[in-house]
């Protein structure tokens, strides 16, 4: 289970830095995020958009489509989201542990998706009027879900962890503004509404749910969890939940029946634990939110399809 407060959990980044040895794999393609289908209604730190395009190789690399598609991290959902309205699985099970998140989820998929898109379009938003609406508790998940979603589109770079202010000059100087856009938010939300029959969402324990499913081979496996980047802590400032052993998933990962595809920061703690557990490994670039080029790391049994 994740903690944010677990200190024994296993931390592997904290001294990592990253070699031009961990790069020597790497393929330079880095994908334009504005070709993929923006499906998500977060503004999701971490998020995956840029591995829409490889989740698809991944997937159709595959002898038979996947019964069971499982997403243990699902956080903003672009993966599992692209999964279900692509139809890459015939289902598709997405698991968030931070409630926050959940409630989101819980709302769009459910009976209250209406109101949540009546209540972005109808929500005069203004500096004083998020602080008003975000000092009231949530006294349902329907408003939990809204205060989230504001509180992820109004906070700097999106991030919902304890400590997040608000945008300050954002986009041309419009300041919170920046980022609500309440048509697309809307429109996103109603799009998601038509595939909601093919996704089953789980308020749990991302390992939990691996270990569940662990036997099943017919279940394919989406690991991305909520890591704290090598030398910068990140996870920690990004992340309400975001400490948890490493090892272990590693561990349960190998195990598991069915296939999965894992993603790390490239780092030199994640290589080891790969090389433990007989884990292939390849290095691909991508660009960060301040469009910086970075890689990140895809683990999984054989990746032959990644070269």
């Amino acid at each position: 289970m994740r903690n944010s407060n677990d200190t024994a959990q296993l931390i592997l980044f904290e001294d990592d830095v990253l070699t031009e040895q961990l790069c020597k794999k790497s393929t330079e393609r880095i994908v334009n995020v504005a070709s993929v289908p923006q499906r998500s209604p977060f503004r999701y730190p971490g998020g995956k958009t840029w591995l829409v395009p490889r989740l698809r190789e991944w997937l159709r690399s595959l002898k038979i489509k996947p019964k069971t598609f499982i997403e243990p991290f699902a956080g903003g959902g672009i993966i599992s989201l692209t999964v279900a309205f692509e139809y890459l699985a015939e289902h598709v099970i997405m698991v968030e542990y931070d409630e926050d998140v959940a409630a989101v989820w819980k709302t769009i998929l459910g009976k209250e998706n209406e109101w949540l898109v009546n209540r972005i379009l109808t929500f005069e938003l203004s500096r004083e009027t998020a602080i008003a609406e975000l000092s009231n508790h949530p006294k349902s998940i329907r408003e939990h879900a809204f205060h989230t979603l504001l509180r992820n589109r109004v906070n700097h770079g999106g991030i919902l962890a304890p400590g997040s202010s608000f945008i300050k000059n954002g986009e041309n100087g419009k300041g919170i503004r920046s980022r609500w856009y309440p048509e697309t938010l809307a429109k996103r939300i109603r799009h998601i509404k038509t595939i909601r029959n093919k996704i089953h969402f789980v308020h749990g324990d991302g390992i939990e749910a691996m270990l569940k499913y662990k036997n099943d081979a017919n279940a394919v496996f989406f690991i991305d969890p909520p890591y704290t980047a090598a030398g910068k802590k990140a996870g920690s400032r990004l992340y309400k939940y975001n400490i948890i052993d490493h090892e272990q998933l590693f561990r349960i990962a190998k195990e598991l029946a069915g296939e999965f595809l894992m993603t790390y920061d490239n780092a030199k703690g994640i290589h080891e634990l790969a090389d433990k557990y007989g884990l292939d490994t390849q290095s691909i670039a991508m660009k960060n939110t301040h469009h910086a080029k970075m890689t990140e790391l895809l683990i999984g049994r054989n990746l032959y399809w990644a070269r």
